[in-house]
C-alpha cells in the first residue's frame, strides 16, 4: 500500500496585523519554529490606521497551509488571515535593476525596456537603472536579458497580492487604533 503524496505548491498568505512593534519578529519566529521556509515577505501600510498587511508566500501542501493559517490566528497582534492561492488574484513585484551602459547600447537597452514595459529611472555616463514591477516571472526574463549586458546591482521586493472582485468582509479591520489596545 502506497502512501498519497502531498503536493506542495507556493501558498499566499494574506495577514493584517495591528501595527506595533515586534509583530514582524513574532511571524518570522513562527515560520522559523516551525521549519517553513518563506519565499516571499512583504509588510506595508493599509487604508486603515493601525493596520498593516503582511504577504507571505511559502511553499506547503493542503495539510499545512492549515496548520500556518491556524497557527498565523495564534499571534496576539494578527486581525485576519486569508489564504488566497487558489482566489483569483492580482500579485506583483517590484525591481530595480542597475545594468553598465555604454553609449553605443544605449539604444538596444532602451528598446528592451520597452519590450519589458519597464522604466528607466537613473543614467549616467556608465550605467542605467531600470525599473520593473510584474510577476516573478517576467523580472525573471528581464534580468536574464540583461545579463548580456552586466548587471551591477539588483534588489526585488517580495509579492504583493490582493484578490480581484468584491473584497471579503473584515471582520477586525474597520477598528479604531484605540480598539486595538
Amino acid at each position: 500500500m502506497t502512501t498519497p503524496t502531498r503536493k506542495h505548491i507556493l501558498r499566499t498568505f494574506v495577514v493584517f496585523v495591528e501595527d506595533r512593534p515586534g509583530v514582524l519578529n513574532r511571524a518570522a519566529s513562527l515560520f522559523r519554529r516551525r521549519g517553513y521556509n518563506i519565499e516571499s515577505l512583504n509588510v506595508g501600510q493599509t487604508h486603515v490606521p493601525g493596520v498593516s498587511r503582511m504577504t507571505v508566500v511559502v511553499e506547503a501542501d493542503e495539510d499545512t497551509a492549515r496548520r500556518i493559517e491556524a497557527n498565523l490566528y495564534k499571534l496576539v497582534n494578527v486581525l485576519e488571515v486569508q489564504e488566497i492561492t487558489h482566489a483569483s488574484r492580482i500579485e506583483r513585484e517590484l525591481a530595480l535593476i542597475k545594468v553598465k551602459a555604454p553609449p553605443e547600447r544605449r539604444a538596444e537597452l532602451i528598446q528592451i525596456a520597452e519590450v519589458f514595459r519597464a522604466r528607466i529611472v537613473d543614467m549616467s555616463t556608465d550605467s542605467m537603472i531600470f525599473e520593473l514591477s510584474g510577476s516573478h516571472d517576467h523580472i525573471a526574463g528581464l534580468a536574464q536579458v540583461l545579463g548580456e549586458f552586466g548587471i551591477e546591482e539588483m534588489v526585488q521586493t517580495g509579492s504583493v497580492a490582493m484578490s480581484r472582485g468584491a473584497a471579503p468582509p473584515m471582520t477586525h479591520l474597520g477598528r479604531r487604533p484605540a480598539d486595538l489596545q
